[in-house]
């Protein structure tokens, strides 16, 4: 099974400028590889690209301004990225929002935005980016769901909704790869709470939350599994 340095792998994260997803693209850069931070905040992520290319002397983190509710804007960074190095060999769901409101005070709009961003964003993405990674034989798939999308929380219903839904699809995604032999694996993040305020190495997250560096060591240990090993959803949460 075709396997590939990480050094010559190149990503794409969403929401990659700021909390999870900047400790993603922090940790993948350091193993040099060329990540592609993705979000609607274009300011956020030149100085995320620029704080992370210093520290490292070296271009490893391009910003890329998206809106992951927008069809054609993610049929375009699929393909300019792939025009660009002619790979796209991680692709990390790690957008994500929720709008609070109790199930009897649901309104459309606010269901409407979740599950367009939580949701029909990633397949869209996804569907995508999949052609690439077929046409390379190779590549892997994160999905950043939550313990939200396993256990239900009164306040967040579309959440909560869109986060089982994304571990839905992600299965279906699973076992599509699985019947047709691709070598692209899927894997599923199902964090409780994450401090993404307190995210320096020398600071401690509030309690009942868990620092973002645990994401990203979890994130390179599922990555350097053998290429034939799968690992499923993985729960991580504080004590």
């Amino acid at each position: 099974m075709k396997s590939k340095a990480l050094s010559n792998q190149v990503a794409i994260v969403t929401g990659g400028g700021s909390g999870i997803g900047r400790a993603f693209t922090e940790a993948l850069a350091r193993e040099g590889v060329r990540v592609v931070i993705a979000s609607r905040r274009a300011d956020v992520l030149r100085s995320t690209a620029h704080e992370i290319n210093e520290t490292l002397s070296a271009e490893r983190v391009f910003p890329y301004e998206f809106d992951i509710r927008d069809r054609a804007q993610i049929d375009e960074l699929a393909r300019d990225v792939f025009e660009r190095w002619q790979a796209i060999d991680v692709l990390i769901n790690n957008s994500g929002l929720a709008v609070p409101e109790t199930v009897e005070a649901v309104t459309d709009e606010g269901w409407d935005t979740v599950i367009e961003t939580n949701l029909r964003g990633v397949m869209q993405l996804v569907r995508a980016v999949l052609p690439h990674m077929r046409q390379n034989d190779f590549g892997d798939i994160v999905n950043i769901s939550s313990q939200a999308g396993k256990h239900g929380y009164a306040d967040v219903p579309s959440y909560c909704a869109s986060k089982f839904g994304l571990l839905g699809y992600a299965e279906a995604l699973r076992d599509d790869v699985r019947k047709t032999g691709a070598n692209i694996r899927v894997f599923n993040f199902c964090p409780g709470l994450v401090d993404v305020e307190n995210t320096r190495p020398d600071q401690t997250p509030r309690a009942g939350a868990i620092h973002v560096a645990n994401m990203a060591r979890t994130l390179m240990y599922a990555l350097s599994l053998d290429r034939d090993v799968v690992l499923e959803d993985i729960n991580i949460y504080a004590r």
